[in-house]
Order: structure tokens, then C-alpha cells, then sequence
């Protein structure tokens, strides 16, 4: 299967997963800039979902309002000169300024602009059997800059319409969920990326992920509170104490995973050598004090 059959595929799956939820709420697609394909956002689109994604391809042709609000024909970096400012916002983003000798995560101001766009494309690009009739879909072009920095701005392109700083600010807003979930996977691959989790068996690496799902759902504040029993183990295994003052942080979350990485991989290595013929070496089991192998998944 193709990459784009198998983007596709998952487009398909995700659709179906969240079906019911369209009878309650409109459901927004948020999508970097790999995903900046024309046969994507179509799939999309006819599901009666919306798009947040971030642009990839500036000489996409399009057609844009100018400042004389008259439409006219060229490509997204053309468009990009008709932007209107419409707002600023504020967020912390990890940003290294000046002689910084690492980054940090200050507060930071980014202004938003954007203007409309109308985006034609053939309905079914992408697809065996033809490029079928063309469509044209108005979406809106948004540029995302962080001020105090010497970063390019970002550029977005959305279906939900961007005519006023509230508006703007909820496209932000969404984008920015975004990079909630990009620092959580982050925190996840530096848990799972450990040589150590080979070892593990189907249950350890179930733990495991759960646990560095716990801790990046706290660290980026995806609704996973200090009351949580699961964060309060994981701190306390990194050596945090409980203060009514102090949360515990990434350093001590991760330090936590790593002892339940050592305690699992542990468990596993015991596992194994308790099923070999002869078992446990007598000392090592006399030093175990009866320990026994858990039961195995089925």
C-alpha cells in the first residue's frame, strides 16, 4: 500500500472513531505541514469536518482578496502580502533569546493576520478513476508570528472563517492544543526510546506507556491534576515530597519513569530466568524472600 492508500486508510479509521461525536459538536481536523495535501483536506471536507493545517507548499495557486478587497489570482506567498492584522495573543513557548546558553519557556506575544482565500481543486484528486468536476472551497489564510524572535512566521490555512481578532485568536488557540500534544509525544519518545524497554513483556510496556502518558498528560496540562494517584507514584518513585507549594516537575516525572523502567525490566529478567529449568538460583530466591513471577497475559 502507498503512503498516501495508507493516509488515507487513516483518515477512513479516525473518521468512523469519531462519528457519533458529530451529532454534538463540529469536529476540527489539526494538521502539520506533512499534511499540507489537497487529497487530504478533500476526505476531510466531505465528512462535514473543518481544518487547522499548517502550509508547507507557498506556491499553492489560489485565488486572494487584496487590500481593495478585489479578488485576484496567484499563489500563497502572493497572498501573504495582503495580509490584515487582526490581533495578538499570548502563549509560553520554548524560545532561546539572546546569549541564553538553553531554552526556556517565557511568556511570549504572537500577532496574528490573515485574509480569504478560495481554493479550487478536482473532487476526486487522488483517487483511480479521474480527477472528477472541480470544486471551489473559501478558506482563510492566517499568519502566526512570535514577536522577540527571529523565527519565519507560521502560516495556517482553515475553513472556519477569520474576520475579526476573536476569530483569530480561536484559530491560534487551536493550533496551539497542537503543540500540547507535540510536547507530550515528546515526553513519551524520551521514555520509550530507553534500550531497556526491549526487555520489557507485553504487560511492562503496557504499564509503562500508560505511566509516560500519566506524565505527559501533567506536564502539558491535557487535564491530568496532582490528584491524580498515578502522577503522586510517579513523583514520589523521583523523589519529589509532597508540599502544598511545590509540584513536582519533568526532571522528577521522568526520573519516576526511569524507576519503574529499572523495576519492570527487573520483574522481566526475573520472569525469565524463574521459567528456565532449575528456576531461581537458591540465594537469589532466598534473597527474593518468595518472590513469585506474575501472571501472564491473555
Amino acid at each position: 500500500m502507498s503512503e498516501p492508500a495508507e493516509v488515507q486508510q487513516a483518515l477512513s479509521t479516525v473518521s468512523q472513531a469519531v462519528g457519533p461525536l458529530r451529532k454534538r459538536m463540529h469536529i476540527t481536523w489539526i494538521l502539520d505541514r506533512g499534511f499540507d495535501d489537497i487529497a487530504v483536506w478533500r476526505t476531510i471536507w466531505e465528512n462535514k469536518d473543518h481544518v487547522v493545517r499548517r502550509v508547507y507548499h507557498t506556491e499553492r495557486l489560489v485565488a486572494f482578496q487584496d487590500h481593495a478587497r478585489q479578488w485576484q489570482k496567484g499563489d500563497i506567498a502572493q497572498a501573504k502580502l495582503h495580509l490584515r492584522p487582526l490581533a495578538h495573543a499570548e502563549t509560553s513557548l520554548e524560545v532561546q533569546r539572546g546569549k541564553q546558553a538553553r531554552p526556556k519557556k517565557p511568556p511570549v506575544v504572537v500577532e496574528l493576520a490573515a485574509c480569504p482565500l478560495r481554493l479550487t481543486y478536482e473532487s476526486n484528486v487522488g483517487r483511480p478513476g479521474g480527477k472528477g468536476p472541480h470544486v471551489t472551497k473559501p478558506v482563510w489564510l492566517v499568519q502566526v508570528q512570535v514577536l522577540g524572535t527571529n523565527w519565519e512566521p507560521w502560516l495556517l490555512i482553515t475553513d472556519w472563517p477569520v474576520e475579526d481578532e476573536e476569530q483569530a485568536v480561536r484559530i491560534f488557540a487551536m493550533y496551539r492544543q497542537r503543540w500540547a500534544v507535540e510536547d507530550s509525544f515528546k515526553v513519551t519518545k524520551q521514555c520509550l526510546g530507553w534500550e531497556e524497554v526491549q526487555l520489557l513483556d507485553l504487560r511492562g510496556i503496557r504499564t509503562l506507556v500508560a505511566m509516560a502518558w500519566v506524565a505527559a498528560g501533567f506536564l502539558s496540562q491535557l487535564g491530568i491534576t496532582l490528584e491524580w494517584a498515578e502522577v503522586q507514584l510517579l513523583a514520589k518513585l523521583g523523589g519529589w515530597v509532597p508540599h502544598k507549594d511545590r509540584s513536582p516537575g519533568k526532571i522528577t516525572l521522568m526520573r519516576g519513569l526511569r524507576r519503574l523502567l529499572d523495576m519492570l525490566v527487573t520483574q522481566a529478567i526475573l520472569t525469565d530466568a524463574a521459567t528456565q529449568p532449575g528456576g531461581l538460583p537458591p540465594k537469589i530466591r532466598a534473597l527474593l524472600q518468595g518472590w513469585k513471577p506474575p501472571l501472564p497475559d491473555f
